[in-house]
């Protein structure tokens, strides 16, 4: 791994944590924005496989990893206003950014916001869904998110081997590359504040509360908005089994059309966690997309 350094933004509501590889210079930067219940060091692996000297940003989001908590997580699109500080801080660097899963809706947000920033948009089995869905954005109660199946995760944990164990052998994890679901143990507790052993870095409330409002702010309201260009890439579509099933995408299968992304790619072998079961492939996709923007500027992509 290259060297990283952590960083604290200030912000209103608390301390937003983000990582940082290389320098920053003349080329293009990389911004990582991780899935929902995750942290940004489950992007490590993906970050090991890129060139030597690619300058990479990496932020955990709000109630994630070690950024502050709130008591909900109530506005997708908020997530996105908490970034912006950070994104004006390469102001004049352009930037290649990532976002898987949750992480791909926040960074359409962040780019209609802040389109001068952005040279290209890599989307990675984004939740944005069909437009449908969103009918009636942000109407009616907020359901409880004490209901989510996710709020009854195991939240306290001997360590991250006892994790690591627990999860190496159970789906989705045991698609996943086993350094990467290291990294997920290892960056993904916090001591609790009990002082007997460890906690997850995203209490399960929290991430529930973050699924149930999964439906409460329509994307496609600033989705036209976007100017870089798009690469997506999607695992394949089906019906899923339940809240927990991640074998199938949640992205809108006509997405990329929508976008008019330059790019649209169905990778059929992987699951919704792509950067979790191939960190090598998206690496490369990511490589090109910033030699790219290095080569022939922000309007070509």
């Amino acid at each position: 791994m290259p060297p990283m350094r952590e960083h604290r933004l200030e912000t209103p509501e608390g301390d937003i944590c983000w990582f940082e590889w290389g320098r920053r210079g003349a080329a293009p930067s990389l911004l990582l924005l991780h899935a929902t219940g995750f942290h940004a060091r489950l992007w490590d692996q993906v970050v090991a496989a890129l060139p030597s000297g690619t300058h990479v940003i990496a932020p955990d989001h709000r109630g994630h990893g070690r950024s502050f908590k709130p008591a909900s997580l109530s506005d997708w699109a908020t997530n996105a206003e908490v970034l912006l500080p950070l994104v004006d801080l390469f102001a004049g660097t352009p930037l290649v950014g990532c976002g898987h899963s949750m992480g791909g809706y926040v960074l359409t947000r962040l780019a209609a916001e802040r389109s001068p920033a952005f040279g290209h948009l890599v989307l990675v089995d984004p939740v944005i869904m069909a437009p449908a869905l969103y009918e009636g954005a942000g109407e009616g109660a907020v359901p409880d998110p004490a209901l989510h199946p996710v709020a009854r995760r195991r939240n306290r944990w001997e360590g991250a081997e006892a994790m690591r164990a627990r999860f190496a052998d159970r789906l989705p994890y045991s698609r996943w590359q086993p350094h990467v679901l290291a990294d997920y143990c290892t960056y993904g507790l916090l001591p609790s504040a009990s002082g007997e052993g460890f906690e997850l870095a995203c209490p399960p409330a929290l991430e529930a509360s973050m699924y149930q409002n999964a439906l409460r702010t329509d994307p496609y309201r600033w989705l036209k908005e976007l100017v870089a260009p798009v690469t997506l890439v999607r695992a394949p579509a089906g019906e899923r089994g339940g809240d927990l099933d991640f074998s199938r995408s949640p992205t809108w299968p006509e997405l990329g059309t929508y976008l008019g992304a330059q790019r649209d790619e169905l990778w059929a072998e992987n699951s919704h966690f792509i950067p979790m079961e191939d960190p090598a492939r998206v690496a490369a996709l990511l490589a090109t997309s910033v030699s790219k923007l290095d080569a022939f500027g922000p309007q070509q992509g």
